[in-house]
Order: C-alpha cells, then structure tokens, then sequence
C-alpha cells in the first residue's frame, strides 16, 4: 500500500483517485472546492486536505488532474503547493494536458528539490476514467516512471513512457491534432448523408466495418444524429487543447492547417452556445451555420 496524494477532482480526477483509494492505497484528496474534496472522502473513505501542500505531505506519490498550466503551477508552487510538502525522493505525476513549456519549467523545478515529474496527459475521456481504460502518454525520467506504472495501471489499458520531460505533452498534442480532423470528417460525412435523404445509422453500420470506421464514428454517432452533446470531452477544453497543438506548432516550425481550421469550427460552436458541449458537436455547426 502506498501512500497517495490527488489534486483535482473533476470528472476525470475523481474516478482516478477513486480507482487508486479501492486498490489498496491511503489516498489524501485537494481540489480546489473543498467541499468536492470532502465529499469524495466521505463517499470514499480517504482523506481530503484544504491545500495542495497538506494533501502531498507524507505522499510517496502525487498525482494531478487540473485545468491549465495556471492552474498546475498554482497546486505545484507556493508554500500552499504540493512541492513544499513533498519529501526527496517522492513523485509528481500531472496527469493534466497543458504546456510542454510549463512541464518543463516545473520539471526542474521539482528535479532541484529532488522530486520526480513526470507528465502524463491522459486520452479515454470520462467513461475512460471511470471504468479504468484510459491511455496515458508519458515523459520523465525512466526510473521514476518505473516507479509510478504500478499505480498508473490501476486506472488505465495502456501506460508508456515516450521519452524525456515533455514527451508525454507533445504525444498529447499528437492525439488532439488526430482527434480535430477525424471529428470533422465524420461530422461532414453524416451532415452529407441526412442532407441526402439517407439513414445516418444504416450508413454508418457499412461505413464503420471499412476503413473509414474510428473510435469516434463507434461511439459518438448516435448522439450526433440525435442532436445529443451534453456530455463527453467539451468543445472549451478541446479549444485549450488545441491552442496549445498550435502554439507549439509555431515553436517548432510543424503546419497544422486542418487543426487550425477545425479550432475555429469549434469557435463558432462556442458562438452558439456550445462551449460546454461535447466535441462531436462540430456537426451542429454544419446544421446551422453551413
């Protein structure tokens, strides 16, 4: 049994500690409203903290599932941040998806004070979380993420280290660059079939079994043909993510014009309201805007 800590209990954070307090493990919980933190003790049995730095002391490892890079340094850094109760030796896993940049800087500032960080951006969305299937992208150094795979398995269906610090981020951008152009094609594709009088869900059941068939078609079909978006991975989180996809791009001299197409796509979705919306909402955009 290892002693745990989780900052961030959104609806992926939650299930994840959830996940690590039933396998065995003592888990003390942060999040930035207390009472969340509390609750999931309560329902839980584990501990909650009202700071970062009180929930990591005495943890093994630390475990973050936040917002944005401001958000990730504010739980890290501070004599309120993680950092300050941790011990030498112990391990910052950030399961958070934000910069390269900012996982680098926190990387040596952990690395000073003789902690582990290792980023670990996750992909599964909620349902991933909560049934324990997420994929999770790694960058660290290898022996710290050696210690820390034990844990990341409890929670996930595939766990590999990419490379260095960074590594793990920069596999992230790779999978919401991949996302943004899939999501688009199939929103056009069942935007074309009802504009031509077919059966969205028959087209579909032939389209899928070849190879125009993607995650994306199996499990988010319906609810695009239903007009059902009020869940899943939200069209503000996806304009994070992609913000971040393009910056980097222009760091590191990539072209992505199909991702910067299909991140104002999403733009005008969150002009219609959608911002909270699933990212399969791409196809509302098609019905009423063209």
């Amino acid at each position: 049994m290892a002693q745990l800590a989780f900052l961030g209990l959104g609806v992926m954070g939650g299930p994840m500690a959830g996940h690590l307090q039933k396998a065995g493990h003592a888990v003390t919980v942060y999040n930035r409203t207390a009472s969340k933190a509390n609750d999931w003790a309560n329902a839980q049995g584990g501990a909650a903290s009202p700071t970062p730095h009180g929930a990591a002391t005495g943890a093994e490892f630390v475990m973050s599932c936040v917002g944005n890079d401001d958000d990730l340094r504010s739980v890290c850094l501070g004599p309120d941040g993680a950092f300050a109760g941790m011990a030498s030796g112990s391990v910052f896993v950030d399961h958070t998806t934000v910069s390269a940049a900012v996982t680098r800087e926190l990387h040596d500032v952990a690395q000073e004070a003789g902690i582990s960080f290792i980023d670990a951006p996750i992909s599964g969305g909620q349902a991933g979380a909560e049934n324990a299937q997420l994929s999770i992208m790694c960058g660290g150094a290898q022996d710290a993420f050696d210690r820390a795979l034990p844990l990341l398995e409890v929670y996930s269906k595939m766990c590999r280290r990419i490379g260095d610090s960074g590594a793990g981020q920069m596999t992230k951008m790779c999978n919401q660059i991949a996302i943004a152009g899939v999501v688009q094609g199939l929103s056009e594709a069942l935007h074309f079939a009802e504009k031509a009088g077919l059966d969205g869900r028959a087209v579909v059941e032939v389209i899928s079994q070849g190879a125009a068939g993607s995650w994306q078609m199996t499990n988010r079909y319906e609810t695009m043909l239903d007009d059902e978006f009020n869940h899943g991975f939200a069209v503000d989180w996806m304009r994070k993510d992609l913000g971040i996809c393009l910056d980097t791009a222009d760091e590191t001299g990539a072209s992505l014009p199909v991702t910067a197409l299909v991140d104002q796509f999403y733009k005008d979705v969150q002009k219609l309201g959608g911002g909270r919306w699933d990212t399969s909402s791409l196809i509302q955009r098609l019905r009423k805007m063209g």
